[in-house]
């Protein structure tokens, strides 16, 4: 579960982050009182689950309360990558020496968390992992001692930071670290920190993404949700406790656990195809449930043909069999299908596919499988 940056921020502040001061607004006008009482200059910055809000003109700087007023409603008007604009966060806007990255995540190969920082701050991270790695410091924290002193003081001066800044940025890392822990959280990062010119640090922008399993201790966080950036696919799959990410491909994926899923995904590419969807199922599905599965895939407009990779363990491939054509009874999608289903109760699973009077092919191998999927949107 993603927060939105002025949640994330309101985390912060209370583990002595420091932020600046701003507050979150629906509409033009209250915008425009917020840059009043504030005092312009003042930041308008999108309140989307996304990224890339500044590219898309979602940040922009007003000089005059009647600017802000302007640049939110203009703001409020956009749709940031599929996502409607429906509040805008006004801040004190900062002048900025130098931008810091810090954040920190779980390393599962570690199976512990860890804490990076960069002097290249303000630009995606993940640009820069791949492009200068080096500029990357780690340490990784063992969950039963915390994160030590030195370890914040060996970061700041990895980056450059000034030796007067070091105390502060200890006291800021120290935050981000137990806000990480408190929450349960997955990732929790300050992009950018800034160094002010009067010598302070600063965290102008917060993201914080809550493992979902922990939710269940945190009625308070879970009650942040922002159903309204959520697509109807994506609250119906949450609704269903299915797994699912829409992408940007045309063949509908329907498997069951997740790292079959990311195979899935790869080999389709790697014989030429794009995927459309992430979705598992999950283990021990039951046919209602791969029905709600197969009506997400087949609400995207842009998918032309639809794989199912089932292997059979808890999860029976007769139950997904059926569940997969109850729905096609139900909708009659005019689209070519490929099964393939493993394990336990697979003939019986490929009979009642086979005899559904469906287009349906069915393959013993994921390899076959991908191919004749790819072959499939391609005729389509």
């Amino acid at each position: 579960m993603k927060l939105h940056e002025y949640q994330s921020k309101q985390i912060f502040a209370r583990y002595g982050i420091p932020i600046p001061e701003g507050e979150v607004a629906a509409t033009p006008q209250e915008a425009r009182a917020l840059a009043e009482r504030l005092g312009p200059p003042v930041v308008i910055k999108a309140q989307v689950l996304v990224g890339g809000r500044g590219k898309a003109g979602g940040i922009q700087i007003a000089r005059t309360p009647q600017e802000a007023e302007d640049l939110a409603a203009r703001i409020l008007s956009l749709q940031i990558k599929g996502l409607p604009v429906r509040k805008v966060l006004v801040a004190r806007a900062v002048d900025i020496r130098q931008e810091i990255y810090l954040g920190i995540v779980v390393d599962r190969v570690a199976s512990r968390p860890v804490m990076m920082a960069s002097a290249e701050g303000g630009v995606d991270i993940e640009e820069v992992a791949r492009t200068k790695p080096e500029a990357i410091q780690k340490v990784h924290i063992d969950p039963f001692v915390g994160l030590r002193n030195y370890q914040t003081l060996w970061l700041a001066k990895s980056i450059g930071l000034p030796a007067e800044l070091h105390r502060d940025f200890g006291r800021i890392a120290q935050g981000l670290y137990r806000s990480f822990v408190d929450c349960d959280a997955s990732l929790a990062e300050i992009n950018p920190l800034v160094i002010t010119p009067e010598g302070t640090l600063l965290a102008l922008d917060a993201k914080i993404v809550l493992d979902d399993n922990g939710l269940f201790r945190h009625p308070d966080l879970a009650a942040m949700r922002d159903v309204d950036e959520e697509t109807p696919s994506e609250r119906a799959a949450r609704e269903a406790g299915l797994s699912f990410v829409q992408l940007d491909g045309d063949i509908g994926c329907m498997v069951n656990g997740a790292g079959l899923a990311m195979a899935t995904m790869d080999i389709i590419q790697h014989f030429g195809g794009m995927p459309a969807n992430f979705l598992d199922i999950g283990g021990g599905a039951r046919a209602d449930r791969v029905a709600v599965a197969l009506r997400l895939i087949l609400a995207d407009p842009k998918v032309k043909a639809i794989l199912f990779n089932i292997f059979g363990g808890i999860t029976r491939c007769d139950e997904v069999a059926r569940g997969i054509v109850s729905v096609l009874e139900e909708l009659r999608p005019d689209l070519p299908i490929v099964a393939r289903l493993v394990g336990t109760n697979e003939e019986e699973g490929r009979r009642i596919l086979e005899t559904s009077g469906f287009r349906i092919q069915t393959a013993r191998t994921l390899a076959e499988a991908a191919q004749k999927a790819v072959a499939a949107a391609r005729g389509a």
